[in-house]
């Protein structure tokens, strides 16, 4: 397998999770303001939505999306432990998976756009602290990772989006909850694994 990735972007949960399960699976980074990979290849061509992560199976089949990527890696290396293992717990780390998509990744967005407005870029950082105090008012009940006592994909997802609060001015220290799960997460050798082989540790 495959996987093209940006360092530090979203598709830093997809490696992280590949590395988790202990998947074989080659990298190739790709330089997203010009849209190539470093091979020199162009990455619309590869994936057409033109943006990371994309994972080329080893039968030559393209996977998009950093959510289907977990999951399909979770679930085709069971023995790592990170597959749901009941219909309520596959329903529970979609739950998760879609809030942090849908909310938390997407309120990050307007930071990161340099046509943002000042104005647009307060209003950002409020939705990403008012959507990142839920999970940390879920966290408060003492659970050991996001969605309890078992570690998911859901909660390397947060660990990425959670990365980029430092570069966009958003401040996490009112997060206790929050950053002693993130410290542990980062502590997971996958993870350093990750992070190095992109050039962030």
């Amino acid at each position: 397998m495959k996987l093209y990735y940006s360092p530090g972007a979203c598709s830093l949960a997809s490696h992280i999770v590949l590395r988790e399960v202990g998947a074989a699976v080659e990298l190739e980074k790709v330089a997203l303001a010009t849209r190539t990979t470093e091979s020199g290849a162009d990455f619309a061509a590869i994936n057409p939505k033109g943006y990371v992560p994309a994972l080329v199976l080893d039968d030559g089949a393209l996977l998009t999306e950093g959510v289907a990527i977990m999951q399909y890696a979770a679930e085709t290396h069971p023995q790592a432990g990170l597959a749901p293992k009941t219909p309520l717990e596959r329903a529970r780390v979609q739950e998760a998976l879609n809030y942090l998509g849908t909310e938390v990744h997407k309120s990050f967005s307007p930071l990161f756009k340099p046509w943002t407005t000042e104005e647009g870029k307060v209003q950002a950082r409020d939705m990403v602290l008012k959507r990142l105090g839920l999970i940390e008012s879920q966290l408060a009940d003492g659970r050991a990772w996001l969605l309890g006592d078992a570690v998911s994909v859901a909660d390397f997802y947060l660990f990425v989006i959670t990365n980029w609060a430092a570069h966009v001015a958003v401040p996490l220290d009112g997060f206790p909850h929050l950053n002693a799960l993130r410290g542990k997460i980062a502590a997971r050798p996958a993870v350093q694994a990750a992070l190095k082989a992109e050039g962030l540790a």
